[in-house]
């Protein structure tokens, strides 16, 4: 793979799953996932919080689905400056979402308290992903950041 330190451009076509921090679209589309179907699964008795929760899932998993097809078909035409600035607006925008996102659901399962349920399970499962996923999230921002700075 190479490094984001040495390329100030986007990728396009098959390079995108060759370069990173780009191949970690593959991952947060995968966490995010799998947050999303856990979060539409469990019963939150605050549908507030669970509406939060399945907004910042569905909504980075469509913005990151998107930018991997745009890089894929290679709409950015070479990764110009303004390319380079969505990218890493996207990648911080996410990572903030889901941070939030994340915190929330931890909140609600520990209000929920220990009940040896299915839902409980789920919600534990919820949780976990939703940091792994700001944790991916987070590293890409990171590396798009370097990116930015170098182009």
């Amino acid at each position: 793979m190479s490094s984001s330190a040495s390329t100030s451009t986007l990728p396009r076509g098959l390079a995108v799953l060759t370069t990173f921090p780009d191949v970690l679209f593959i991952p947060e589309i995968i966490f995010g996932g799998l947050v999303w179907i856990l979060v539409a699964s469990s019963r939150i008795p605050d549908s507030m919080l669970q509406g939060w929760v399945m907004f910042v899932s569905v909504f980075c998993f469509v913005m990151s689905i998107c930018l991997l097809c745009l890089y894929f078909c290679g709409a950015h035409g070479g990764g110009s400056s303004c390319w380079v600035t969505l990218d890493v607006i996207c990648q911080e925008t996410a990572a903030l979402f889901y941070l939030s996102a994340a915190v929330l659901e931890a909140y609600m399962t520990y209000r929920l308290g220990f009940s040896p349920g299915q839902a409980y399970r789920e919600n534990i499962a919820a949780v976990v992903f939703a940091f792994v996923a700001t944790l991916v999230y987070v590293i890409h921002k990171v590396f798009s950041l370097l990116r930015w700075k170098s182009s």
